[in-house]
């Protein structure tokens, strides 16, 4: 059994000049002020849209994460419909194989110490879902058969590509301090990424986040 925190790896390799660019191109299309195109315009254009919430522009652009969560928090995930999903699939995976070195792997609760009694009882807990299905593999069910006893807390990885307004929803909704702790973790994480990477079109969320 390995027990493991949580990451994102943003998968996209645009830089925030690129889409700046691209989204001025297609955003003054709607104003046919094309000729006010300059090597600088593209950032003040941008603020302006979002300033003024006509973020259709910003869907021109998607950009993917790769997301390493819980089962629980990337059933939360895919609630976003305006986007696209890969996830790594428990019908299909195997953990009793070699490939898995013979074990499972879960995420670390974010809301437990790792020296409480919630974790201990959480964690003498998993164990015992790995011997169970391991005990299924070996007995010979199937993946998708032994499937029905993995918890939330079994680590997935999951593709997620969204565009730039999607984002931005998603920032707002899932860092909320109303969200499921565990989703605001890789939320925020996110969030991290993408405002150091396009601050133009994320910094201004920073109020959301707090």
């Amino acid at each position: 059994m390995r027990v493991i925190e949580p990451s994102v790896i943003l998968e996209s390799n645009f830089s925030e000049d690129e889409i700046l660019k691209f989204v001025e191109k297609a955003g003054r299309i709607c104003y046919k002020s094309e000729g006010k195109i300059t090597e600088n315009s593209a950032e003040s254009f941008i603020k302006r849209i979002l300033n003024s919430g006509h973020e259709s522009v910003i869907e021109h652009v998607c950009l993917s994460f790769r997301v390493i969560c819980d089962r629980g928090v990337s059933h939360e995930i895919v609630r976003h419909r305006i986007a696209s999903y890969s996830q790594e699939s428990t019908r299909y995976c195997n953990y009793f194989s070699d490939k898995f070195s013979r074990e499972l792997t879960f995420i670390k609760p974010c809301f437990w110490s790792v020296d409480s009694s919630e974790y201990h009882i959480w964690e003498n807990e998993m164990l015992n879902i790995e011997r169970t299905y391991n005990t299924l593999i070996e007995a010979g069910a199937k993946p998708q058969e032994a499937r029905s006893v993995l918890p939330n807390s079994l680590k997935t990885e999951i593709m997620m590509t969204m565009n730039l307004r999607e984002w931005r929803h998603f920032i707002k909704l899932r860092t909320s301090n109303a969200a499921h702790p565990q989703m605001r973790e890789v939320a925020l994480m996110i969030y991290d990424v993408l405002s150091s990477k396009y601050p133009v079109f994320f910094s201004d969320l920073e109020t959301y986040t707090m």
